[in-house]
């Protein structure tokens, strides 16, 4: 069931991260509720691209900003989803991964304490880590190497939703915490490193797919239009529940089987890119063997469980970057030709 248009008051909206993947999905709905949106990005994972078919629409507003950086604007409500979430990116400058999940989150709840908004603070099931209770249920306080290389982001996350607590008890402010499971669909970057991107991208050009580990380790994959339902009515709920609620979807897969399936739907006939083959390589450190969301509490407070089967939401996302691919492999073609 989705929230209808209509419904809910016009607000003013601030997204952080609001060029990003999730983020612009998540601006998208909010404009098509009438709402006015106010989306923050650094653009160092965000993409204006996201975004550009937005920036006509009056009651839209983008600004270039770092998160890390206090930001003085007059909101109603507050998104705070900045922050890189894949390996690639978030390993890449990890004290700055640290920076904008601590003093980022610092900044978005004292801006959020003074015009008194409501803050939804985007967590993860990294908070989790490599889980010894399976599935993870929110009371489960995780099993993380707080010195690995994952360690900037896992504990980054975990921090914030120490201040986000620290501010609720101390200050009472209306905060929501959502731990988001794998999330996927159009819009993600091609180069991320997120299982689903890169055995898509892998697939589409007939490239070999790699699983790492024996692919064995599972996951459990949430479509991006049930995520932001997801996000938007953990928002509209009661200010008496706070979370920490996953969001997720709790079908669980092997990663060899996501690997699988990806082939068989991106060549579904077998004529094209029939070269691409499973090959393996070494598990990356501290990589989570299970991961599978316990949505009990989801369903109970928001009235929510995903709708998207994994076969239906990965046709889309293929479609997304079969053009992406295209389009890519086309300009290339057209390059070479002006060069020669």
């Amino acid at each position: 069931m989705n929230i209808e248009r209509g419904t809910l008051n016009s607000r003013r909206i601030l997204v952080t991260g609001g060029a990003g993947f999730l983020g612009s999905h998540l601006c998208e709905k909010l404009l098509a509720l009438g709402h006015e949106v106010l989306c923050v990005d650094n653009f160092y994972t965000g993409r204006r691209a996201n975004i550009t078919h937005l920036l006509g629409n009056p009651l839209f507003e983008a600004i270039r900003h770092d998160i890390t950086f206090p930001l003085y604007v007059e909101v109603d409500e507050i998104y705070n989803l900045a922050c890189p979430a894949s390996p690639i990116h978030y390993q890449f400058d990890p004290v700055q991964t640290t920076k904008v999940s601590v003093h980022g989150s610092i900044n978005m709840l004292g801006l959020a304490k003074r015009v008194k908004a409501k803050i939804l603070q985007a967590s993860t099931s990294e908070v989790y880590g490599d889980p010894t209770v399976h599935p993870q249920t929110e009371d489960y306080w995780g099993h993380v190497n707080p010195i690995g290389l994952r360690a900037c982001y896992d504990e980054g996350k975990r921090c914030a939703e120490t201040l986000f607590f620290d501010y609720f008890r101390q200050h009472r402010l209306k905060i929501k915490v959502a731990r988001i499971f794998n999330t996927y669909g159009p819009r993600m970057l091609p180069n991320d490193g997120r299982v689903v991107s890169n055995f898509i991208v892998q697939a589409l050009k007939g490239q070999d797919i790699t699983v790492y580990g024996d692919g064995s380790q599972t996951r459990s994959f949430c479509y991006v239009d049930d995520m932001t339902e997801a996000l938007m009515r953990l928002m509209e709920s009661p200010d008496d529940f706070t979370g920490p609620v996953n969001l997720g979807n709790p079908v669980e897969f092997t990663i060899l089987e996501l690997a699988e399936k990806v082939i068989e739907l991106v060549n579904p006939l077998k004529t094209q890119h029939s070269k691409s083959k499973i090959i393996f390589a070494p598990l990356p450190s501290d990589d989570p063997r299970q991961r599978q969301p316990d949505i009990t509490l989801a369903k109970e407070k928001l009235g929510w469980e995903p709708l998207t089967g994994l076969e239906e939401g990965l046709a889309k996302t293929i479609d997304y970057f079969r053009k992406l691919v295209t389009c890519k492999l086309t300009s290339h073609k057209r390059t070479k030709l002006s060069d020669e």
